[in-house]
């Protein structure tokens, strides 16, 4: 279970940005025994990841405050920040010891040679693709109503929600049953701002000139 809730707080977290939960996961895996990365996934805590897991961070981070270039991040980031999710959910699943979980039978039908369990890692990617969804769906309406003012602070707050996610997924887990469906919430009340937004922008362009001049 706690394996579990590591991973769909760090996928989670990825959906907002990428590159977050994949340094935290490498960084505490290097300097720390929080998390003992099986061996198909020491490479996130070698030297040259993290560097170019930084370097990616500073691009991201810079990009995804400025209007207009911030849609363009979201769509390259379709692709980039699902597979995060799925990397740090078999990363975080691989700490735990499988056939502590499920018994040595199913634990090894559940990996492959390279000792990857694909499960965790396909849920992850369903999760972050899920949340990245939510936040591209969102952002040009925030853009629109305050006419890109809005576009750094939440994009700010996404990192800050994406950081602390990462690290309650990886110091205190059972809190991902609080964090988790907070942040659901949070991307459902987005989506539905967005088509009220449309909808409302729909009855308006339906209604006649004179009554739009009136509203």
């Amino acid at each position: 279970m706690i394996a579990t809730l590591t991973g769909l707080g760090l996928s989670s977290a990825a959906g907002l940005n990428a590159y977050i939960p994949l340094l935290a996961v490498g960084l505490i895996a290097r300097f720390t025994d929080l998390v003992p990365l099986g061996a198909a996934w020491q490479w996130l805590e070698h030297p040259v990841t993290l560097v170019s897991l930084t370097v990616l961070l500073v691009v991201e981070f810079a990009a995804d405050k400025i209007p207009a270039l911030d849609s363009l991040n979201d769509v390259v980031q379709t692709v980039i920040r699902p597979s995060a999710g799925g990397i740090t959910f078999g990363a975080g699943a691989s700490a735990v010891d499988l056939t502590e979980l499920t018994g040595t039978a199913a634990a090894s039908a559940a990996e492959t040679g390279d000792g990857v369990s694909w499960g965790p890692v396909i849920a992850g990617m369903v999760i972050a693709l899920v949340f990245h969804a939510a936040k591209t769906l969102a952002r040009p309406v925030l853009n629109s109503v305050s006419f890109g003012v809005a576009a750094p602070v939440v994009s700010f707050l996404e990192d800050v929600v994406s950081f602390v996610t990462s690290l309650v997924a990886i110091l205190l887990p059972l809190l991902i049953l609080v964090v988790f469906p907070l942040m659901v919430a949070a991307g459902v009340w987005a989506v539905r701002g967005r088509r009220r937004r449309r909808a409302g922008k729909a009855a308006d362009e339906g209604a006649p000139a004179g009554e739009r001049g009136r509203q």
